[in-house]
């Protein structure tokens, strides 16, 4: 099936100003396509014009054309394009339709009255592709937000169509699923020949896996449409915000000319070799750090364990203590119990056994009110923390109940909107924002209401590079000057590699390590326990024959952090 996009423009019903503008663009038959863009280019935009929510469930103006096997889409219903595009969506809570899992896969079964018989081992085998046969019988709302994305995924795999989008697939991911889905949908597109579109923000994990082209958008238009390559090579990726891969910014960072011939796209087939001695080199250049004045514990986590049913702990005798003014993270696959720590220092749930103490007072004699004073969390999904209709109105929420001047109020709005990046949108209601936007929206309520301790869960899930980097240097900027002590919980290693020093490790349900974070990437047998991949920067190093990867760990974030 091709699509073909003709000076197509689009602008939403509730903006002044169009989301795409004057966009060409041609995919034909079995291509496998990367979108790529800083969050607001219009990248879901476009797929939702491919998928036909636009114009069918979303209203705006349009202009131009949108063929879909030469057909103009706005002659089709909306039933014809699900049957042509399958789309699994990088909001999963929105797409699940069954009371169970296997309820859920088997959706698109249903409606094509396929037998019960043939449709139960249909539903059990693609299960099986996504790692979800043990949990057919649970229901989609209670697991975590990588199950739920791989619910979704099966949910589209066991349908029959001939385009397949995939709207941020790896946002909610730890890296070692991130990597086996990207093989799942490579795997599918050469079993099928289907057509693959792919719209993520997480450039060097999709590129884990031969992509034909990559289109990158800003503002609405198309910047480039070239292969992975021509793009690493073309410098647009830093101009508009994109992050490169690791392993390409410690190749240039050691002063190692690459050409398009030397396959970038790809660390499995670059060259590494060649470029051992630049970066032997470089790796003995670090310096040593300044030391440290003695810590004061804030948080004590003393032997938490808790069981949400009562028969499984999702935390069993788990023991770390967070420093004032420290940036750890807390890593581990999804289900590991990661969140349910956050939950049981919040007072959402009281633990089985164990203890918590903050600043020494013991946390279990102290209300979810008087927690939330001292300790600020960002949950993984903004749709969950948002309660206004206008941005400037949930932001000061917090503030209002604390008895503030309005004048007082507008002033730290405003100053969290800019840090932000949000600023410019403070007029705007919510539901015009994307997803990475609601995210930054939630971020703000919560840093304008000063926290001691901030807790980010997923900080990094549908943004993009430019905006949470700009989110970090704002972070780290209240983590120094006003001694916010803060705990990061993601999956997204480059972000942990990049702000935090310390890394403490679950894996099922139990810690098994805590120690210093590049210490932590150092070891690959304790990252794959936990669920989480090496990062390029160690095979970088191990294929370039460097002895000391953490060392070289600690350059390549001393010169990162230098040249930001």
């Amino acid at each position: 099936m091709s699509i073909e996009f003709k000076n197509f423009s689009f602008r939403y019903d509730a903006l002044v100003n169009p989301t795409l503008k004057g966009v060409n663009l041609r995919i034909t038959k079995g291509e496998k396509v990367l979108i790529i863009g800083p969050s607001g280019s219009g990248k879901s935009t476009l797929g939702q014009c491919i998928n036909g929510l636009i114009p069918h469930a979303i209203e705006g103006e349009m202009s131009g054309e949108l063929l879909l096997n030469g057909k103009d889409s706005q002659s089709l219903k909306l039933i014809a394009h699900t049957e042509l595009v399958g789309t699994v969506l990088q909001d999963t809570d929105s797409q699940f339709v069954g009371l169970t899992v296997g309820e859920d896969i088997a959706f698109a079964l249903e409606n094509q009255q396929v037998p019960v018989a043939k449709m139960y081992s249909v539903v059990k085998a693609t299960a099986k592709m996504v790692d979800l046969e043990s949990l057919l019988h649970h229901a989609p709302h209670d697991l975590s937000g990588g199950q739920k994305q791989r619910v979704s995924l099966a949910g589209v795999l066991v349908d029959d169509v001939d385009v397949l989008l995939f709207d941020e697939p790896l946002a909610a991911l730890d890296p070692k699923t991130a990597k086996k889905t990207m093989e799942i949908i490579d795997e599918l597109h050469r079993d099928s020949g289907k057509t693959i579109i792919i719209i993520e923000h997480r450039l060097e994990d999709v590129l884990t896996q031969h992509v034909d082209r990559v289109i990158l958008m800003d503002s609405g238009e198309i910047v480039a449409d070239t292969t992975p390559n021509a793009l690493l090579m073309s410098g647009l990726l830093e101009k508009h915000g994109i992050r490169q891969p690791l392993y390409f910014s410690a190749l240039k960072h050691a002063g190692c000319e690459l050409t398009e011939a030397d396959n970038p796209a790809y660390l499995s087939s670059l060259p590494v070799e060649a470029f051992a001695p630049q970066l032997q080199q470089w790796a003995g250049n670090q310096t040593t750090e300044a030391a440290q004045e003695e810590p004061k514990t804030l948080l004590e986590i003393r032997g938490l364990t808790y069981s949400y049913d009562g028969e499984k702990n999702a935390l069993e005798d788990v023991t770390f203590s967070v420093n004032r003014g420290e940036m750890v993270s807390i890593l581990g696959k999804n289900g590991s119990g990661k969140s349910t720590i956050t939950k049981l220092i919040m007072g959402v749930v009281a633990p089985d056994a164990g203890a918590i103490y903050f600043n020494g007072q013991d946390f279990n004699e102290q209300s979810i009110f008087e927690r939330s004073k001292k300790v600020g969390v960002v949950m993984q999904n903004p749709n969950h923390m948002i309660s206004h209709h206008m941005i400037m109105d949930e932001v000061a929420f917090g503030l209002k109940n604390l008895g503030l001047s309005d004048a007082e109020i507008e002033q730290r709005v405003l100053e969290v909107l800019e840090f932000c990046g949000l600023s410019k949108y403070r007029h705007w209601p919510i539901d015009a924002l994307s997803y990475g936007q609601k995210k930054r929206v939630t971020i703000a309520s919560i840093l304008v209401m000063e926290p001691e301790l901030l807790i980010l869960d997923e900080p990094t899930a549908g943004q993009d590079y430019r905006n949470y980097s700009a989110m970090l240097s704002f972070i780290k900027r209240l983590n120094k000057e006003r001694g916010v002590t803060v705990i990061i919980i993601s999956h997204d290693l480059h972000l942990v590699l990049e702000n935090t020093t310390r890394s403490i490790v679950i894996a099922d349900s139990k810690l098994i390590a805590d120690a210093p974070m590049t210490e932590v990437f150092s070891q690959p047998a304790l990252l794959d326990a936990a669920n989480l991949a090496t990062t390029s920067l160690y095979e970088l190093a191990v294929r370039a024959g460097i002895s000391d990867i953490n060392g070289f760990m600690q350059q390549f974030i001393e010169t990162e952090s230098h040249a930001k």
